[in-house]
């Protein structure tokens, strides 16, 4: 039930410019994978922007919580995003306010929910939610956030702690809690609330507990998320044991490999992508670390950078041989197109 209103609301914000852009990227995809040559029309139904690289946590497959990025850190200002955000406001219909950090350390990022929030976008974030105090939770309801997805990857603080490394369950429990309030009090249908369980072996065994906590707390949905394994080669104590929540599957001599079969194309490069705080364009979120650059938005116009010859050369490659491509190499993602 919670998952059509959230459709509703979804499909209540699409007008005639965005229905005909997603008919065009739609369309140049398929005409691009079964051509074999690059073909861009339209511009993305979907991005993401990052609020910040900043994060409390230390989590272990995260070069945020890790502190190890090798690109500068910093926050999103709110006039950049408006000026950005201006530009493709007619075509776009999903902004995820997400990339690497923790979207709530930024000051304006609420502010930044708003704005893309009265001009019709659909609006939704990660965050861990130790910062969903009463206020917060207020102003997130305030803002017209339309998708919130806490990351609750444990259901006893040993476990939970086991990989959101200084986290404090019952702090995220309390921030849903206020989260739920709020949204009862203000009778605001929005946002959809989703506990995201990233399953890992530590945790494996607590899936049918966080379905459980989810429905006593009145969560709309709860997702199993597959992990990420940067070193899994060699096996890694992350990789869950159950074979459904995996992305590596073990071959005869011990080794893992991804499940992916990598085949060259990539909706992802066709309908979305990802802006860092500081205005750099890259093609997904595997890219954490901006190695690959298709364009600086306070440089050019993000049509520009779309249509642009590093754009289409990256799509190129991704046709030619997306295997030897290294942010590719450990996706599990990208050959379906997004709903």
């Amino acid at each position: 039930m919670f998952k059509i209103i959230d459709g509703f609301n979804f499909l209540s914000k699409l007008n005639f410019g965005r229905i005909s852009n997603a008919l065009k990227v739609v369309s140049s995809f398929y005409f691009s994978k079964w051509g074999g040559r690059v073909i861009q029309w339209g511009e993305p139904i979907s991005i993401s922007f990052e609020p910040t690289t900043a994060c409390n946590l230390g989590c272990p497959e995260c070069p945020s919580g890790l502190k190890q990025f090798t690109r500068a850190t910093g926050n999103l200002k709110s006039e950049f995003f408006r000026l950005t955000i201006d530009q493709l406001k007619n075509k776009l219909s999903y902004l995820t306010f997400y990339f690497q950090g923790e979207p709530y350390i930024n000051p304006q990022f609420l502010e930044m929910v708003r704005y893309a929030s009265e001009n019709g976008i659909y609006t939704a974030t990660s965050t861990n939610a130790h910062f969903l105090d009463d206020g917060n939770s207020r102003k997130t309801i305030e803002a017209g956030l339309d998708r919130l997805i806490i990351s609750i990857d444990g259901t006893t603080q040993d476990v939970y702690e086991s990989y959101r490394v200084n986290g404090n369950l019952e702090k995220v429990i309390e921030g849903t809690k206020n989260i739920l309030k709020w949204k009862k009090k203000l009778k605001s249908k929005t946002p959809h609330v989703i506990f995201q369980f990233l399953v890992v072996k530590p945790n494996e065994h607590q899936i049918d507990e966080v379905q459980k906590l989810a429905k006593e707390l009145g969560v709309n949905e709860v997702k199993l998320k597959t992990a990420q394994v940067y070193d899994h080669e060699n096996g890694n104590e992350l990789i869950p044991t159950i074979d459904k929540y995996s992305r590596y599957r073990e071959e005869e001599e011990g080794k893992y490999t991804i499940k992916n079969s990598l085949e060259n194309h990539c909706w992802k490069l066709w309908h979305s992508c990802v802006f860092t705080w500081d205005g750099r364009v890259v093609p997904c979120c595997f890219d954490k670390d901006a190695k690959h650059i298709l364009g600086d938005l306070k440089a050019n116009s993000f049509s520009n950078i779309w249509h642009g010859k590093a754009y289409q050369q990256f799509r190129e490659s991704l046709l030619r041989a997306r295997s030897e491509i290294d942010i590719c190499k450990n996706c599990s993602e990208g050959t379906k197109v997004w709903a």
